[in-house]
């Protein structure tokens, strides 16, 4: 546990910056054949290990993005290098933000996020986006406060708190949700510095959840309060958190569990107190509605036990590219992941798997991906 959890926390920094392209851009990286190289130089993870029998594949590909799912890619990249020994995959986490400007630029194959593209923003892709879910996991509400070792919200006071409407943690409202003995103590908020899809979801949340309270809007970038504190990535929420008393923010499942942290239940929409559990994630995903090109959205879904903050997560990738190659290399890597290897390997890092019927609808996909 101990060295896996040194591998979530130094994943950000292990990126091999080779340059690859998504289309017929002169910025295209060659799929011949590459000595294989752990995509980190860490500790494998305890995860179940790749059975899946298949032609072997050989070539690079390199992405960028999501912090969020950096600790279950890490695993996936590792095992997937394992079984094909001539396949060399990079990833540099990021933000989900990031990570779309690199596949615009064509500066990488894929794109790990949290988020959809804007619309506004789709026409300046390369071509046709295809999203494929990979994982779901919560986000918690982490807090730094010794003295209290249980901390329960309803969504009203999350949102207050978070547009700093409620600055102290003897507030009453706070008492009301079913709390005592908490201090006079001043609340630091703290959030995401870069553009984030962990930051799109949690205000989506906020959004759905309060809209009357959160007024500040749903986006990979908000314009928070001056009152409150940024952290660079999961791991700089995490932190910044550790490192003050009285803070709070918003992590994702496995960086809050390998930092440390400990974090709030919260009221869900059926009016039940519910822990950040996979379970809980589970059960948000099984409960939200799957448009026609794979992307869903599980926060605040009607679940008795769904926990409210929940994320999906993506890899988005063109629909061509102009290299066979990079193509088979890109089919492989998402058919590892989405498969029963790749699956299974999901909770030894803190993720659960998606639903069965999401899973089968992505695998379908991976076909659409073509070389043209």
């Amino acid at each position: 546990m101990r060295s896996s959890r040194l591998l979530r926390l130094a994943i950000p920094l292990m990126f091999i910056p080779l340059v690859a392209g998504a289309c017929s851009s002169s910025k295209s990286s060659s799929s011949s054949a590459t000595t294989a190289a752990p995509a980190s130089g860490g500790t494998t993870a305890s995860t179940a290990a790749p059975t899946t029998a298949a032609a072997k594949v050989s070539g690079t590909l390199n992405g960028s993005g999501s912090t969020f799912q950096a600790a279950y890619d890490q695993v996936a990249i590792q095992n997937f290098q394992q079984a094909n020994p001539g396949a060399t995959v990079n990833y540099q986490a990021k933000g989900s933000g990031a990570g779309q400007t690199d596949l615009q630029n064509a500066v990488v194959d894929f794109a790990g996020s949290d988020a959809t593209v804007p619309a506004a923003n789709v026409a300046n892709f390369k071509g046709q986006l295809l999203y494929f879910p990979t994982v779901v996991a919560p986000i918690t509400v982490s807090y730094n406060l010794p003295s209290v070792s249980s901390l329960q919200l309803s969504a009203t006071t999350v949102a207050k708190i978070f547009a700093g409407k409620i600055t102290n943690w003897n507030d009453p409202a706070i008492a009301a949700d079913g709390n005592s003995g908490l201090p006079n103590l001043s609340i630091t908020v703290v959030h995401r510095s870069d553009s984030s899809g962990t930051t799109q979801n949690f205000t989506d949340y906020l959004n759905k959840a309060d809209p009357t309270d959160w007024t500040l809007g749903s986006s990979k970038t908000i314009n928070w309060p001056g009152s409150t504190v940024a952290g660079n990535g999961n791991t700089g929420v995490a932190s910044a958190i550790k490192g003050k008393s009285g803070a709070v923010g918003y992590v994702d499942f496995s960086d809050a569990k390998a930092s440390g942290l400990v974090w709030a239940k919260i009221k869900n929409s059926a009016g039940n107190v519910v822990d950040a559990t996979l379970a809980g994630a589970s059960e948000a995903a099984a409960g939200a509605t799957v448009s026609s090109a794979l992307t869903y959205d599980p926060a605040n879904s009607s679940g008795a036990q769904a926990y409210p903050i929940t994320s999906e997560t993506y890899i988005i990738t063109y629909a061509k590219y102009s290299d066979a190659g990079k193509v088979a290399l890109l089919k492989a890597f998402l058919s590892y992941i989405l498969g029963p290897d790749g699956q299974n390997a999901a909770s030894g890092v803190d993720f659960a798997p998606l639903p069965s019927s999401l899973d089968q609808q992505a695998l379908a996909q991976i076909n659409q991906i073509t070389a043209g």
